[in-house]
């Protein structure tokens, strides 16, 4: 601890029944998820190990991340978190559903439950912001519904989609985003679920392995989108986080869009300067599931290849089976950037009260 000050865990979590939606949810949604349908589901691939810790267990057997008090416990103090940002996994599927009213029915509900059961148990907790993307009007409504609240520090939406994220089908969310100054994050998991299409511009992937290790192909074409169709241009305000898709991509993906610009320019007359330079100013990375390189020494090369000491915030994806802790994690950065990607980046992106959990 004594290279970094105080740690801030961007990607965390929750398992929030089923049971615990049926309070926030009118008719007739109550009854058709009470009856054991949630819509939209997964591709079904197998991973050995399971996509949660096994370990992730309370003394009495119960998974930690279904309980605030248990995540409080095991996570937050087990780790000395300053805050930890709820981002519920189940969401990212229901955001791609083609049921609009129902998978917007269900994630407000999830809303409700970060609010009244997950928000005031620990004063650390942050959350992200659920809502239904491809429908810009549900997701813009539940935006001001509940987007002053002060647990929710961002917009929330998958990685999975059937349109690029920069096309002015979803500037509506942009705005609202910007107007609650709330940035927006993309989050991957749901990809070849529901309107998504194919996880991949080749097709479907045969396993997990195969599909998983792809998942940053989304990011690279949310990016391009996002700068080429002047986003952060329209809403100079407007940051955008890229959860979970790993650092060592974007360096290459930058020279490559950079040379590109240059060349093509007329074609994008809103992009007024180079693209790294854009993203520099309004995306940020999280670190998990972080690069392990045999020589460490080339991730630090790929950290200084980028702003990392502005643009990447330290994340565990508790309970996820290849989630990073933080004393793992912190070792693979160099000194200089540790409080850096610990804790002072998202602590003022997040605009969260530095020493005041």
């Amino acid at each position: 601890m004594s290279t970094f000050t105080a740690i801030i865990d961007t990607d965390i979590h929750p398992g929030i029944p089923n049971e615990r939606l049926l309070e926030y949810l009118s008719e007739p949604w109550r009854t058709r998820l009470a009856g054991g349908n949630r819509s939209v589901g997964t591709l079904g691939y197998w991973n050995p190990v399971g996509v949660n810790r096994v370990d992730a267990v309370t003394e009495d057997g119960e998974r930690v991340e279904s309980d605030p008090a248990a995540l409080a416990r095991y996570l937050l103090d087990e780790y000395e978190l300053s805050y930890g940002i709820l981002n519920p996994g189940a969401t990212l599927h229901l955001a791609v559903s083609p049921e609009a009213d129902y998978a917007n029915a269900l994630m407000s509900a999830t809303n409700d439950v970060l609010i009244h059961e997950w928000l005031p148990h620990d004063p650390r907790y942050r959350a992200s912001l659920s809502v239904y993307a491809n429908d810009p009007a549900l997701a813009v409504a539940e935006i001001e519904r509940v987007g002053e609240h002060p647990g929710f520090v961002e917009v929330y939406l998958p990685s999975a989609a059937r349109l690029p994220d920069g096309q002015r089908f979803f500037h509506p969310i942009f705005e609202a985003a910007q107007a609650y100054d709330l940035p927006v994050a993309i989050h991957p998991g749901a990809e070849g679920v529901g309107l998504s299409g194919p996880p991949t511009a080749a097709g479907y992937p045969t396993s997990y392995l195969e599909w998983h290790t792809g998942l940053m192909g989304s990011y690279i074409a949310h990016l391009t989108s996002m700068v080429t169709e002047g986003v952060f241009a329209k809403y100079p305000k407007l940051q955008f986080v890229l959860i979970e898709a790993g650092v060592s991509w974007l360096p290459p993906f930058l020279w490559r869009l950079d040379k590109n610009w240059k060349a093509l320019r007329m074609t994008t007359p809103w992009v007024d300067r180079l693209p790294s330079e854009i993203v520099r100013d309004h995306v940020l990375l999280t670190t998990q599931p972080i690069e392990e390189p045999e020589n460490p020494a080339h991730l630090h090369a790929i950290l200084e290849m980028f702003d990392a000491a502005h643009m990447l915030m330290f994340a565990t994806d508790y309970p996820h089976w290849d989630g990073d802790m933080p004393d793992f994690a912190a070792r693979a950065f160099p000194k200089a950037l540790r409080n850096r990607i610990m804790y002072e980046t998202a602590c003022e992106l997040y605009g969260l009260p530095k020493g005041e959990a």
